[in-house]
């Protein structure tokens, strides 16, 4: 009974003495915010992200009217996905200083983050469209697509393997079917960059036989981004399309302004969309495409269309989800074509795309 008493009053003992050490440093005031703000971002930095938030908090609190750590702590919150904290960060910020332009960048920011965001790690994936004119001929051409996705450290990335079907009517009827192989990325290429790649490849006559893109985007302050690329086809003869684009985010909605060169061999042609698209939460939104002139905004699939001379198009679609792991995307078009000088014809399409997850985070 008395060693156990012994043993009990010394665990006691050791326990309250530690405790009594660490009291200190759990209270400790914090007399230089300047280097106490370093050191949380080196912490950040090197990944130790739950520490960099706690000693960030504790800053905040005993120094709320320091705006950088305010902006720090906003920052760490969203690079843990905590973006509604974040949000409430920076708002509070925001609400004291309006025209604080590290804050405004970091909602920017956080606002991208949040829509670009997905829990999903891999997925597989379904889709059809199909795209149809009824002059100087009738043709009916449809894709069916099947892939799968997964998002990796440096940005999702997807492959597919596509069935194109060509319906002709008179007055030389056909009725033929080739697949295509597809494989794109996203990958972070820093804080402020981002880019898309894709290639496509088909041992058909329909398809191009080899298909390839690149564009890179710049973040800038104030919601903007700016964006080039390349398209290239390979049908019977090298195809290039050229493109820049200019894009902004205001609160709950997203515009781009696209323009593109197409390098024909008599000249150069051009085409500008406009696209503006209003999100309900971070993953629903509604998206509507305005469009004029010669080079698509949608890659060529067959080799007919390389000889449309202009088009005005407009386009509707929504994303939305349906489950928590079942994404739907569906969409339709219409476009006046100048398939020949001052003929124009009605030309329409349609799509719909189901994503659905088979691994979370």
């Amino acid at each position: 009974m008395i060693m156990r008493r012994y043993l009990i009053f010394s665990f006691l003992f050791l326990t309250l003495s530690g405790f009594g050490l660490h009291m200190p440093l759990l209270s400790q005031e914090i007399t230089d915010p300047e280097a106490e703000y370093s050191r949380i971002r080196t912490t950040a930095f090197d990944g130790n992200l739950s520490d960099a938030v706690a000693a960030a908090r504790k800053l905040v609190n005993e120094y709320p009217g320091y705006g950088d750590a305010r902006v720090l702590l906003a920052r760490i919150l969203a690079w843990q996905k905590n973006f509604k904290q974040a949000e409430a960060v920076i708002d509070t910020l925001l609400t004291i200083e309006p025209g604080n332009q590290d804050a405004l960048d970091v909602k920017r920011d956080i606002g991208l983050w949040s829509k670009e965001y997905t829990p999903v790690a891999t997925d597989i994936r379904a889709g059809y469209l199909f795209d149809t004119f009824s002059e100087p001929y009738k043709r009916f051409w449809q894709v069916f697509k099947a892939g799968a996705g997964h998002r990796f450290s440096r940005g999702p990335a997807a492959v597919y393997v596509n069935a194109g079907n060509i319906i002709i009517g008179e007055p030389t009827p056909r009725n033929e079917t080739e697949v295509q192989f597809e494989a794109e990325a996203w990958p972070t290429l820093g804080s402020r960059n981002y880019g898309y790649l894709s290639y496509a490849y088909s041992p058909g006559s329909w398809f191009p036989r080899h298909r390839a893109a690149v564009e890179l985007w710049q973040i800038l302050p104030d919601g903007w981004a700016l964006s080039a690329g390349m398209n290239y086809y390979y049908f019977t003869r090298n195809i290039y399309i050229a493109s820049l684009s200019v894009e902004k985010y205001i609160d709950k909605f997203w515009f781009a302004a696209k323009g593109y060169v197409y390098f024909k061999d008599d000249g150069p042609t051009t085409s500008f969309y406009f696209t503006g698209r209003r999100y309900f939460n971070d993953t629903d939104y509604l998206q509507i495409t305005l469009g004029t002139g010669t080079a698509p905004d949608e890659p060529f699939d067959v080799q007919a269309d390389l000889m449309r001379l202009s088009a005005q198009s407009v386009r509707i679609a929504y994303n939305f989800s349906l489950t928590g792991r079942m994404m739907v995307r569906i969409g339709a078009g219409y476009s006046s074509e100048e398939y020949e000088e001052s003929v124009f014809r009605n030309r329409f399409e349609g799509n719909v795309n189901l994503t659905y997850a088979i691994k979370m985070k």
